[in-house]
């Protein structure tokens, strides 16, 4: 089975990908590589698809390292797969093997590397854990285990784009109290009376902030492309009881 994934010439010479949903054993609204085991989905469906996911990357089922994300700040470092899986939404490390891995469907995943001294990471990042620092949390445990900031690549994967993010004056007054600037990431629409707010361009801009020279986001939108990606936001609107997740990996 086919599997299709997206890369960045900034992580050339790291083993990687944001995987989408083409490829895979799952139906009907899980159509293709649904990998969260988190869905209703079937369980044996799901692994077999994080195996194939493991096989393209040219390991096991066994080295995919994953957290039960809860749109935290906290980013692990680790060093072997867990056999209990943590509550955060980043990992980082520099051990060889691992495949490091978060599950998403808007939210953004965001793969880091230090090519220098050979440490990667990944974070789930919602806007809850973007704005709250999951990304400057990731970046403080790769420098823990000896990088550096200005050495660090960070590429932020498919997500949903500002067209497709329509949000509440609440969720816009939360950004801008935390920092009058944030208002810059809004755009109004009269006619709805919404904001629509800029996510990946949001976080883009806390890397800069954060000293981290080499950035991009790959400019995918997961809302607007269905027969590419999953998106939670696209379910509800389409009164589907569950959604498929879509998994992002790194590995040394």
């Amino acid at each position: 089975m086919t599997l299709s994934k997206i890369q960045s010439s900034r992580l050339k010479n790291f083993r990687h990908g944001f995987f989408t949903r083409k490829g895979g054993g799952s139906k009907g609204i899980f159509k293709g590589l649904n990998c969260g085991l988190g869905s209703s989905d079937d369980v044996k469906t799901v692994l077999s698809n994080r195996n194939l996911v493991a096989k393209h990357m040219g390991t096991c089922l066994d080295n995919i390292v994953s957290a039960h994300q809860i749109h935290s700040v906290e980013a692990i470092i680790c060093n072997r797969a867990f056999e209990t899986l943590p509550k955060a939404d980043a990992l980082v490390t520099n051990t060889p093997g691992l495949l490091l891995s978060v599950f998403t469907a808007d939210c953004q995943p965001v793969i880091f590397a230090d090519e220098k001294n050979s440490v990667v990471g990944i974070a789930h990042a919602g806007w809850r854990g973007a704005l709250n620092g999951v990304l400057t949390s990731t970046i403080n445990k790769m420098e823990y285990l000896g990088a550096e900031r200005k050495q660090i690549s960070a590429v932020i994967g498919p997500c949903i784009s500002q067209t497709a993010y329509e949000v509440s004056l609440d969720f816009f007054e939360k950004f801008t109290s935390s920092n009058e600037n944030n208002k810059n990431y809004f755009s109004y629409r009269p006619l709805t009376k919404k904001y629509h707010f800029d996510l990946p361009n949001f976080s883009l801009n806390l890397l800069k902030d954060e000293d981290i020279l080499s950035i991009e986001w790959t400019g995918h939108c997961t809302y607007s492309d269905p027969k590419k990606f999953f998106s939670y936001r696209r379910s509800c609107h389409k009164n589907e009881s569950d959604y498929g997740r879509m998994i992002s990996t790194i590995m040394l």
